[in-house]
């Protein structure tokens, strides 16, 4: 089945056609870096690099691009707040950032381009759109200009007469229309700027990434990503500047996940409820929000509550507990026979539906749905007298190669039964068999300390973690 992607600039869903055949072209807006990030930032961040993960899993070779901004006025009034250098400040949330989405279990772009590093990438392409008539200098500030464009407005579906109803800065004394933006602005007094053909000054916020998309991945992209907040105006801006400028279509797809709300509120600081990635995950495993994200599907709005982290804590554990039992089973049993061809071709049913709610526009709700059914089928076929290590081989890499799509690799969980952890396990079945109780109470504790907590049943000594 082709992958299909819900294209926000159409409004449907469309086949997903790159335009180079096993290669995809992605951008993916990043930080704005004076602050550590909230759930509301790390939602995107998650969604896409599972996009990502999928395509690659599928055989596309993908070169995923992500941002950060690394100079804009939030980020010049923090530092000033805090008395720190501008590129201090923002070096030091780069790596929070870092730190915090890969405890999240996101891998790194391929490149993560800074705003600061293509100043003069900035004023050449700028440059052009004043040769072309797309933009014009006023007293220091470069505007584009939104009427000059034809499409403006074809990515957020609204015409430019709704746009200037709703557009916040009023027609002024600088600007032409009141929908032209920012290309450039002059420096204020104190503030970090770089020299232009019009001025000291520095770039507004949506050139940037026009700029670094092209600069790293060419004229057109095959799919561009962000929250849906940025569709208007970041987005459409950027089409506006970037097809303006190459003449090209600027990106074939564009992504944009839902919002999350916390106890089905808006998250917001004015409300008491911002929750930033850093402070959370002092309380809750990392790996059980990204999972909690992955069960909504990404276009969808996600409402975070301590019932629902909950819920995704113990669906997570039924599965490393599934896994865990299969690892155990695979290199604590002897290969017993029974039947194998069924066994493998049930697994490939839910290996199929995985991948069949992945390629509907990357449904992870459904996609966990296929592994909670192959986690039901695991528990029943460790419950068979007679079991074949290539049936539990099959189970184990299947789950291993569908939680890798998800961001939800067994490392961490299957470090728990090294070398050491198994020979307790063996030394306490001699003890039970010897009747040396104590001795086997002993090793239950030691095992319990290093999180993992034995069951006794019918079918053998089986395990899950604590």
């Amino acid at each position: 089945m082709t992958i299909q992607i819900y294209n926000t600039l159409t409004r449907k869903k469309e086949p997903f056609i790159p335009m180079e055949e096993g290669k995809v072209k992605m951008y993916v807006c990043g930080p704005t870096v004076y602050n550590y990030i909230h759930i509301g930032n790390a939602r995107p961040v998650i969604a896409f690099d599972t996009v990502r993960r999928y395509l690659e899993y599928r055989g596309f070779d993908v070169t995923y691009v992500s941002n950060f901004t690394d100079v804009d006025d939030k980020i010049i009034k923090a530092a000033n707040e805090l008395g720190e250098e501008v590129g201090e400040l923002t070096e030091r949330f780069i790596n929070a950032f870092h730190e915090d989405v890969g405890a999240l279990g996101c891998n790194k772009a391929d490149v993560h381009p800074r705003v600061t590093e293509h100043i003069g990438d900035i004023v050449d392409f700028v440059s052009v759109l004043i040769d072309k008539g797309f933009a014009y200098e006023s007293q220091g500030d470069v505007y584009y200009r939104t009427r000059n464009f034809e499409g403006y407005g074809k990515l957020s579906h609204q015409s430019t007469d709704e746009l200037k109803i709703g557009a916040r800065i009023e027609e002024g004394i600088k600007k032409e229309n009141a929908l032209d933006f920012a290309l450039w602005k002059a420096a204020k007094e104190g503030e970090i700027s770089w020299e232009s053909p019009w001025g000291a000054g520095r770039p507004g916020w949506h050139i940037e990434c026009s700029v670094m998309a092209r600069e790293h991945l060419g004229d057109t992209i095959d799919i561009h990503a962000g929250g849906q907040d940025l569709t208007f105006p970041h987005h459409e801006n950027e089409i506006a500047q970037s097809e303006a400028m190459t003449g090209k279509t600027f990106a074939n797809y564009w992504m944009h996940n839902g919002y999350i709300n916390i106890d089905n509120e808006k998250m917001s600081k004015s409300l008491g409820n911002f929750v930033l990635v850093h402070d959370i995950q002092k309380q809750i495993d990392p790996k059980v929000l990204r999972f909690f994200v992955m069960s909504v599907h990404y276009r969808h709005p996600i409402n975070f509550s301590q019932n629902l982290v909950e819920s995704a804590a113990n669906g997570l554990e039924r599965i490393r507990t599934a896994y865990n039992n299969l690892k155990h089973r695979l290199a604590t049993s002897a290969d017993l026979g029974g039947q194998k061809d069924s066994w493998l071709h049930k697994v490939d049913e839910q290996k199929a539906a995985f991948e069949q709610a992945m390629d509907d526009d990357f449904n992870t709700a459904n996609a966990l749905a296929a592994i909670f059914e192959l986690t039901k089928l695991a528990n029943v076929y460790l419950v068979e007298k007679n079991t074949q290590s290539d049936v539990l081989d099959y189970f184990i890499k299947t789950f291993g190669d569908l939680m890798g799509v998800l961001g939800l690799p067994f490392d961490d969980v299957t470090g728990l039964l090294d070398a050491a952890v198994d020979a307790l396990i063996e030394e306490r079945l001699e003890a039970r068999r010897n009747r040396a109780f104590n001795r086997s109470d002993e090793i239950r504790d030691e095992l319990k300390e290093k999180g993992i907590i034995l069951e006794d049943t019918a079918q053998g000594t089986r395990w899950k973690r604590g």
